[in-house]
């Protein structure tokens, strides 16, 4: 019931208290030995808070915690007073901690789960209780209280194949890739970038199944609504490059409305494999429309229309049978390709190489870079296409062969080779024919094998045959030596009659006789 003094130690203050300030203390000695009474701001403190924590933890009731260091397990949290807890990892947030640093300093609610007086790291706490709750709460009043067309703001958290999820306060809405931009859109990150805050327009959401739908294009009119009064088939429009793939170039319009140069409307004679060749990301190109459609949000465009097409003219600059020279840019199984100006080649068929050898690969007519002589076979304007030959250079020899060589008229040739079917014979330079091997001998004469093996020996050697079948066009030519000797054989056997019938008259006199009287008559 007597008043008294008290000291409290300075370090017990933040803040020094001004004159006539109220402090809560604990007595912690009556006398110290010279009479002063001893008191601590400190201990009154701890001892309120104590309380409080207590409290908190019968109740559930979230208290404000600060993370103070990382520990085994876990975090160490400053709950004030002195009073520490132990936030275990897994209860540090509603999602998994990449990097356990970054939590420290931060200051946040937590639930105390098991709380003890002592100085000791026995209290432990969760912040994920208490966000949980948080989210819950937020989540409960954004369904109550939004309507789809209304403007929410939320953090780009994390992206995917199809779009990019916003959190909207612990919880998540989807901004899919169709949403992202009335235009074409193949990398969400082109749109939005992680940690990015974003005002979205609500366009759909799903109370029992928790969906959400946010769109960033529905910020903005939709452009394609008013593209015809901006845009006709056959415009020309000067706008830069915003993506390249393998199939063409997309070309920006005006935001939202992107338009596609596909690769074969780039070049009307270059092979455009890669459309880098022919323009890069950021070049402002001319290009022409070529067609639309506003269901599906497409343009179609051109760059070559705004060039003259080489292949309008091509028949007067290459009419058919024109020589021409030009180096052979590729060489395929089937024939080799020959450049005959910039962005226009022509083809050389390996059966158009001669008309009389068969070529069985093209390496062994040219390679690449060769410079060849070839004739204009066929211009296929519609198609694109030129078909060239080498052997219309010279004159069809299988022509010139039926024109001086009638059927059962007789040739001379080269034997060149001998089969197990017959002896092949070359005649007029490289036109081959074929006597079967029963044709080799005459009429009255038996085949053997013998026969036709004694013909390898005469390989190189002149041997004469009749034709007994020509055709250009299959360039099969068939002789006989069997037919030769039998016609021979014929002709000598008609001459000798009419030399016999002739002889009987000139001998006979009665039968001369009756021939001048025949003739008198």
């Amino acid at each position: 019931g007597y008043k008294s003094e008290g000291k409290i130690p300075v370090d017990e203050f933040m803040e020094l208290p001004k004159l006539g300030d109220k402090v809560a203390v604990t007595i912690v000695k009556l006398d110290d030995g010279r009479g002063q009474v001893v008191v601590s701001k400190k201990r009154a403190e701890a001892k309120e808070r104590a309380e409080i924590l207590k409290k908190a933890a019968e109740d559930r009731t979230p208290v404000l915690g600060k993370f103070v260091k990382v520990i085994k397990g876990g975090y160490e949290v400053d709950l004030g007073a002195d009073y520490k807890g132990f936030c275990p990892l897994s209860k540090a947030d509603v999602v998994r901690v990449e990097e356990p640093e970054s939590l420290i300093g931060k200051t946040d609610y937590f639930v105390i789960d098991k709380f003890h007086a002592g100085t000791k790291l026995k209290s432990v706490v969760s912040r994920r209780e208490y966000l949980e709750k948080k989210i819950k709460e937020n989540k409960d009043a954004f369904f109550k209280t939004v309507q789809i067309g209304d403007v929410v703001q939320g953090e780009v958290k994390s992206f995917t194949s199809f779009g990019a999820f916003i959190d909207l306060g612990g919880f998540d809405g989807l901004l899919h890739i169709n949403d992202m931009s009335w235009g074409h859109v193949t990398r969400p990150k082109d749109f939005v970038k992680k940690g990015q805050i974003v005002q979205l327009r609500l366009i759909n959401i799903d109370p029992e199944t928790q969906k959400i739908n946010l769109s960033l294009k529905h910020m903005t009119p939709d452009p394609w609504t008013t593209f015809e009064e901006r845009y006709q088939v056959g415009d020309v429009v000067k706008r830069p490059v915003t993506k390249i793939t393998s199939f063409g170039v997309f070309i920006e319009l005006e935001p939202g409305i992107e338009g596609l140069a596909h690769i074969s409307e780039l070049s009307w004679t270059k092979r455009v494999t890669n459309p880098k060749e022919i323009v890069s990301i950021g070049d402002v190109v001319e290009a022409k429309i070529l067609g639309y459609d506003l269901d599906k949000k497409r343009v179609s465009l051109g760059l070559k229309q705004l060039q003259e097409n080489p292949w309008d003219s091509i028949t007067e600059r290459y009419p058919v049978g024109k020589v021409v020279k030009g180096p052979v840019v590729k060489v395929t199984q089937s024939g080799a390709f020959i450049n005959l100006e910039d962005g226009i080649d022509g083809f050389l068929h390996i059966d158009d190489i001669s008309w009389t050898k068969k070529i069985k690969s093209m390496d062994q007519f040219c390679k690449e870079g060769d410079v060849v002589e070839v004739a204009i076979a066929r211009v296929e304007p519609e198609n694109r296409r030129i078909r060239l030959s080498v052997k219309q250079l010279e004159g069809n020899p299988w022509n010139t062969l039926k024109k001086d060589y009638p059927r059962f008229s007789t040739i001379t040739g080269t034997i060149s080779s001998v089969a197990d079917f017959g002896v092949f014979v070359k005649v007029l330079g490289d036109v081959e024919g074929l006597i079967s091997k029963y044709n080799l001998v005459g009429p009255d004469e038996e085949y053997t094998d013998a026969v036709l093996e004694s013909y390898k020996e005469k390989i190189g050697e002149p041997i004469t045959a009749m034709v007994i079948d020509i055709n250009p066009t299959a360039q099969k030519l068939s002789l006989s030596i069997k037919e030769m000797v039998k016609r021979s054989q014929e002709s000598e056997m008609a001459k000798y009659m009419a030399d016999t019938k002739e002889d009987e008259e000139t001998y006979n006199p009665f039968a001369a006789m009756l021939k001048t009287s025949k003739e008198e008559n």
